[in-house]
């Protein structure tokens, strides 16, 4: 490849058969050179900047996951935001909405995304979000309340068409290793149809594996095949895959 690759979305820090060492040489060696690690609660500082002050090559995102929304409150918001003028932290994330495994407080859930993408147009910081089973609520809200902050819709998992609409509203998507999984026909044509000027690429590390290793802890280094799966459902070289979503990433986070 002519053009390196970057892992936009990876939880280094929830990896655990490998040490950072190793996950940064591995991901170097397969032509991943910039990662970025999501926060998931409000004092996942104490194990990002450790992480990016060690790692020229990493950068990180701080927020309170919706699975943790509980944990949000004005003191944990104030910690967030003071974190967050860190020169390495180049998002607000991973925040959103995730109705799959708990419905009884969707409420709290989404008083917290709104909160936090405040919080990310105060700071002038992309928003990365998560959104599972919520797609209405999460497109609601964020076009209400964002004013300003580039939108990322990480391990998007809607249709073609809420894609479109999506990408109407300026919004990115993060595509990960589920592009490469034989039964996710939606996924794949998500992949096809929208342009590559609104995908960034992510692992989801250690989650969401991509053949071949699925069903084996995910690292960076393999966001490489989600790329080369992209370059064969849209029949472009892996070459034109990687410039696209890099310079896509290094734009929306400054990185």
């Amino acid at each position: 490849m002519n053009k390196y690759l970057i892992d936009t979305h990876t939880h280094i820090d929830m990896i655990e058969n490998f040490s950072s060492d190793d996950i940064i040489r591995l991901a170097e060696e397969n032509n991943v050179k910039k990662m970025i690690i999501p926060g998931v609660t409000p004092d996942s500082d104490k194990v990002i900047f450790p992480l990016i002050e060690k790692y020229e090559n990493c950068f990180g995102m701080l927020g309170v996951h919706p699975s943790e929304a509980k944990l949000y409150n004005d003191e944990a918001e104030k910690h967030i935001e003071n974190a967050a003028r860190h020169n390495k932290i180049v998002a607000i994330g991973e925040i959103g909405l995730d109705y799959y495994w708990d419905k009884s407080f969707n409420d709290i859930q989404q008083e917290v995304f709104i909160r936090q993408i405040k919080l990310a147009n105060r700071l002038n910081l992309p928003i990365c979000v998560h959104d599972r089973e919520a797609h209405k609520d999460t497109f609601n809200i964020l076009k209400e309340y964002n004013k300003g902050s580039d939108v990322v819709l990480h391990c998007y998992s809607g249709s073609v068409e809420f894609a479109q609409e999506c990408i109407k509203e300026g919004w990115y998507l993060g595509l990960g290793g589920v592009v490469t999984f034989k039964n996710a026909i939606k996924m794949k044509e998500v992949a096809k149809e929208i342009p590559l000027e609104k995908i960034i690429l992510e692992t989801d590390a250690p989650y969401l594996t991509p053949v071949p290793f699925r069903g084996k802890e995910n690292q960076p280094a393999y966001v490489k095949y989600v790329a080369e799966e992209i370059s064969y459902l849209r029949g472009i070289p892996v070459e034109e895959v990687a410039e696209i979503t890099t310079r896509n990433a290094e734009r929306i986070y400054h990185i």
